[in-house]
């Protein structure tokens, strides 16, 4: 199965995710409280149940490495693919009922994300994205429409920086000093990298902890959109290792810096 076909697949997985997850979100639910004191409500294991189920029955067999089951991941195959996957995405934000909460799925191939669908159930909207097949945003309706970085913003003009609604951090307070003048928006889960990717917002600097499942499917659309997720060292944000799950910290870039 070629990659534009696993898109197609990953997508109808997901939007079957975010129905479920809306499913919990319109009937109320109970929170509990993780090992690393992250929230956790049915709507993550519901979406999690769905998913793995999901693309374990597609023809190609890939192994799938989710939040909810790291444990249960036996390591990429010998192609060094996997499906990395987060069931909800943004769980403080569909706690808080604000809508900015997604459901991420990658699919990584030799350290790379080469495809990544990202789903906003709430708020109508997709973004989807495969190597050598481009970077989209689908409406509520259906429609793709391709999408595109901006660019660095024109001498003069502020930077739109995008920025976390639920974690805030004095070293990204630092870097936005020395960046220098920049307006702020505020957005929660992967919708900030996917706001880069369509040209909404010029960069996203993240210096604060994430995992891989939190970037791996958004990157692939920003890598596709004509951005770069990068290191503060300047190199491609990547996923070969997954069983060292934590990001460095790391800037989404619009085709500028």
């Amino acid at each position: 199965m070629d990659l534009a076909d696993l898109l197609n697949h990953a997508e109808r997985i997901a939007l079957d995710a975010g129905r479920a997850i809306m499913a919990v979100y319109a009937r109320g639910f109970t929170v509990e409280e993780k090992d690393d004191q992250s929230p956790l409500t049915e709507a993550d294991q519901a979406a999690h149940d769905l998913i793995v189920a999901g693309l374990e029955a597609l023809p190609d067999d890939i192994p799938v490495l989710s939040e909810e089951d790291v444990e249960g991941f036996p390591g990429s195959d010998s192609r060094g693919r996997y499906w990395l996957v987060d069931p909800l995405d943004g769980t403080r934000e569909f706690i808080k009922r604000n809508g900015e909460f997604t459901v991420n799925i990658a699919l990584i191939e030799q350290g790379r994300p080469v495809l990544g669908v990202v789903v906003a159930p709430a708020l109508g909207v997709s973004y989807l994205a495969a190597a050598g097949v481009g970077a989209f945003k689908v409406s509520q309706d259906g429609e793709r429409r391709a999408i595109r970085v901006s660019g660095a913003p024109a001498p003069g003009t502020p930077w739109r920086v995008v920025g976390s609604r639920s974690h805030p951090s004095a070293e990204t307070t630092a870097w936005l000093d020395r960046l220098g003048p920049h307006e702020m928006v505020a957005m929660g889960s992967s919708l900030k990298l996917c706001l880069v990717a369509e040209g909404a917002a010029d960069v996203y600097p993240r210096l604060g902890p994430t995992c891989l499942w939190d970037t791996g499917a958004a990157q692939a659309v920003v890598e596709q959109a004509g951005g770069r997720v990068e290191t503060l060292q300047g190199e491609p944000l990547r996923y070969a290792n997954p069983e060292e799950t934590h990001n460095p910290h790391f800037v989404v870039w619009g085709n500028g810096g």
